[in-house]
């Protein structure tokens, strides 16, 4: 089953949605659709420059502090489903047209249909929002990375730089692609956002001066907090292909 567009999820907390609007349409020079859904939970971040596609959305969520996911849109829904049980997944809801699904460790996606979408939004700032990464439970993160690198037809999957990751690249021309990261402590997975940047110190006093709070620094990476509370990572990868720099 080929994935014909990705887009990036930005769950935050429903009260905390304005601030997360705020500071994710300003950090990816985007702008707010109207709000969908049946509480308006709902948006898309829309580009405002040539004629890029949408790749991140935001969904309000009622309970807990939200994360991130991955929607994948396909030319049948329904068959992108059944791939997906096969393998291990479970399907949480049936919407007309579109589903939410579970993986074997727990990590929320959605199967959606293509409306066309081809035209990778650019690098904005010397920064990109190409990535989420699943925090995997040891106990988990063999199945769970068993379970993508089959699922995403096409994709390439290979370990990372460091043995506690694991890349899962879409082909060229899909906007988002999925890191897995293998958790030192036994807890339930979830996800966070990762960008890539040209300039890691730059682009972490640009998110700063825009609300966000400095949460720590790693070796190639650093961790964000941003306005609704959401975590996110500013990582050393190269905005324009999402590969490492390349090292004199």
């Amino acid at each position: 089953m080929t994935i014909r567009w990705t887009y990036a999820f930005i769950d935050r907390p429903a009260d905390l949605l304005d601030q997360a609007h705020d500071f994710w349409t300003a950090v990816t020079d985007t702008r707010l659709s109207e709000p969908r859904g049946e509480k308006e939970e709902f948006a898309t971040l829309l580009p405002v420059r040539g004629t890029a596609d949408a790749c991140v959305k935001t969904q309000g969520v009622e309970s807990g502090a939200g994360g991130a996911h991955l929607d994948f849109a396909v030319d049948d829904v329904r068959e992108f489903v059944a791939s997906a049980l096969r393998l291990g997944a479970e399907e949480v809801v049936e919407h007309e047209g579109w589903a939410v699904l579970r993986s074997p460790a727990g990590q929320l996606f959605c199967a959606v249909p293509r409306h066309g979408e081809s035209v990778r939004p650019p690098v904005v700032r010397g920064s990109r929002l190409d990535q989420v990464c699943l925090d995997v439970p040891s106990s988990s993160y063999d199945t769970e990375v068993a379970f993508w690198s089959r699922l995403l037809d096409g994709w390439e999957s290979l370990p990372g730089t460091l043995p506690e990751f694991h890349v899962v690249k879409p082909p060229p021309g899909l906007p988002v692609r999925m890191l897995l990261q293998r958790l030192g402590t036994e807890r339930p997975v979830s996800a966070h956002l990762d960008l890539a940047c040209a300039d890691i110190e730059a682009t972490r006093a640009e998110h700063e001066r825009l609300g966000a709070r400095l949460v720590s620094r790693g070796a190639h990476w650093t961790v964000m907090r941003d306005p609704a509370g959401g975590t996110y990572c500013l990582t050393g990868r190269d905005p324009e292909t999402g590969g490492l720099p390349s090292r004199p």
